[in-house]
């Protein structure tokens, strides 16, 4: 969705020319690829940083539009939520220190965005997830004002009829419905491009299918989403079904999401991956056109098949097919999407390394490989390291082998062949994969992220302990120092910033409730094994419409007659409540004034955590 200028595709008259354009964006490009006319050599790389933008408490600071005016570089650019932006890196040509002249560049960026972000009271974090965001930020209100995002999310919505059902069951589990995609904005990546000569490119790309799996495994970085701990990289499940144009009740008509792997290696010709998107999804946008790429091509000019890549940019394979123009010159590219923001930029730079490596290093044996291996065992190995990360086990050539071993014993040496043959510099190299290696011998992102916060809910409630969760990637990125050398943080840890707390720092969300026509004998027992003092009452719509004091029922805990009575007899209808973003100062002294020792917590009269006087 680089084009900025964009529009929902809604008259006949916009549909018939967007789809001609289309297809003579397909026509130009078969014409280029069979003319040799698409660049072979030199092979370049390039990239896209996405990162998060957050307050001094390190929760999501939605000023993305006033940070990206006051860094004034062409370089960055907006993201579906106003608090990420976008790095896009310039190309390198794979070659020498081309992985370290990246990595300077990148650090120079994103120095000139920490300066700007300063300036507002921000901060810059890394990561593929940001610990701290919460249901509130993913609401329309936080989608960065630019035309391109509500277009495409009114698309979307008007394409499914029907809100976004999210669930994702890891150790934790999210249920959650949602009525827009700014779920897409929770994610933040380190994109990977590699230029392919087009002479190998399906082979290449079904390369870059087998080996999705175990690169994905040592690079996870995104095990929590509100506060739950999901996969060990959240992202590809969340994206997944946060743009899913696909309604329940049509799923057998689509049966691949817009966000895929794929279904099947890819066999036919370069256009053969563009044809099959565009007869899968339906655009949803369009924009202006001047002439089509025939014709173009016929009078001299290179065409950049504006709708093709319109169409690609709303199509979100993880690993995607790219054409563009560099220099003059037409040529093709992966576009790896899988890989999370993070830990630190030499962790990602070693990412990027380790899978160009690995896919330029393809030894003999893997030629062809969509005839020795089943798809269905690439896909697996895919969503397996996705769940499980560097406790993932991977099918290759028939055995079960850990992702530990086969990282260290054959994709390892695979990659430093590659990077040998390609010219890149020893030095670099070594350098950034060792800190692979290293990773497999300690821990990931997503292993520091789950242990740190496992150790922090011991002494802390969820909320302050993702603050100080985030605050300490911050730290550590700022230091840039390498994930593998990072220390699990422990219980006892403090925030070294203040803020002003709120009820969500310290409310119970582990919470009991009954319903109006439970039996008074239940609650009373509940109440009891359970060492609870005060019962909230919901009715069929979860709403909270009453509450049950320990003080005011326990006499009837042997009076037979009274309590087979039902709740709605003895409960308080009128319930003091407070909400989650209410400080803890007007808390205290709403409970002084009313005389009472339990505050419900309430978001639109849904029930969500409680406050006693025991939490002060």
């Amino acid at each position: 969705m680089g084009n900025l200028n964009v529009t929902k595709l809604t008259e006949k008259k916009d549909r018939a020319n967007y789809f001609h354009q289309l297809i003579k964006d397909i026509e130009a490009l078969d014409l280029m690829i069979s003319k040799g006319m698409i660049e072979k050599t030199p092979i370049r790389i390039g990239a896209e940083q996405e990162f998060c933008i957050v307050d001094n408490t390190y929760l999501p600071k939605g000023n993305a539009l006033d940070i990206l005016e006051t860094i004034n570089d062409a370089h960055f650019t907006t993201e579906i939520g106003n608090f990420n932006l976008e790095i896009n890196l310039d190309p390198f040509e794979l070659k020498d220190d081309c992985f370290s002249k990246l990595h300077k560049q990148l650090k120079t960026l994103l120095k000139k965005a920490k300066i700007a972000a300063e300036k507002h009271n921000a901060k810059v974090v890394l990561t593929g997830i940001l610990p701290t965001l919460s249901i509130k930020h993913i609401g329309v209100e936080n989608m960065t004002p630019m035309q391109r995002y509500f277009v495409l999310n009114d698309a979307i919505k008007e394409s499914r009829k029907q809100d976004f059902n999210i669930h994702i069951k890891g150790v934790d589990e999210l249920n959650l419905l949602h009525n827009s995609v700014m779920l897409e904005g929770c994610n933040t990546s380190f994109q990977a491009h590699l230029q392919i000569n087009p002479d190998v490119f399906i082979d290449s790309y079904n390369w870059a299918q087998a080996i999705s799996g175990p690169i994905l495994s040592i690079c996870t970085n995104s095990p929590l989403l509100f506060g739950k701990e999901l996969w060990s990289e959240t992202r590809i499940a969340l994206f997944t079904q946060s743009v899913d144009t696909r309604a329940n009740s049509f799923l057998l008509n689509e049966k691949q999401s817009r966000v895929s792997f794929g279904n099947n290696w890819e066999t036919g010709s370069i256009t053969d991956i563009f044809k099959d998107n565009i007869s899968r999804f339906r655009s949803l946008v369009t924009s202006e056109f001047v002439k089509d790429s025939v014709a173009m091509l016929e009078e001299g000019e290179i065409p950049k098949l504006k709708a093709l890549n319109l169409h690609n940019g709303t199509v979100y394979r993880w690993n995607r097919v790219c054409y563009g123009v560099g220099e003059g010159k037409p040529h093709l590219r992966i576009e790896n999407r899988y890989i999370p923001s993070g830990p630190s930029t030499s962790d990602e730079i070693a990412n990027m390394m380790f899978w160009v490596g690995v896919m330029v290093g393809k030894p003999k044996k893997y030629q062809n490989i969509h005839e020795t291996m089943d798809f269905k065992d690439a896909k697996s190995n895919f969503f397996s390291a996705a769940r499980y990360g560097m406790a993932a086990q991977f099918k290759w050539n028939g055995e079960i082998i850990s992702s530990q071993d086969f990282i260290l014993n054959e994709l390892l040496p695979i990659a430093y062949r590659g990077l040998h043959s390609m010219g890149v510099s020893p030095k670099d190299t070594e350098h950034y994969l060792t800190l692979i290696e290293n990773r497999v011998k300690h821990l990931n992102g997503s292993d520091w992220i789950t242990t740190s916060y496992r150790n922090l809910l011991q002494t802390k409630k969820r909320k302050e302990a993702l603050q100080i969760l985030t605050e300490n990637i911050y730290l550590k990125q700022d230091l840039e120092y390498p994930i593998s050398t990072w220390n699990v943080l422990g219980k006892g840890l403090e925030t070294t910033f203040s803020m002003e707390r709120e009820v969500y720092h310290i409310m119970n969300t582990d919470i009991f409730s009954v319903g109006e026509k439970d039996s008074l004998e239940l609650v009373l027992h509940m109440m009891q094994w359970k060492n609870i003092h005060h019962m909230p009452v919901i009715n069929n719509q979860k709403d909270l419409i009453g509450l049950l004091s320990w003080s005011d029922v326990k006499t009837h805990l042997n009076e037979i007659e009274e309590s087979t009575k039902c709740v709605r007899n003895f409960m308080k209808e009128a319930v003091i409540t407070t909400t989650q973003y209410t400080t803890i100062k007007e808390a205290k002294k709403c409970m002084q004034k009313h005389q009472i020792s339990c505050l419900p917590v309430v978001s639109n009269k849904k029930l969500i955590g409680i406050i006693t006087t025991k939490d002060f």
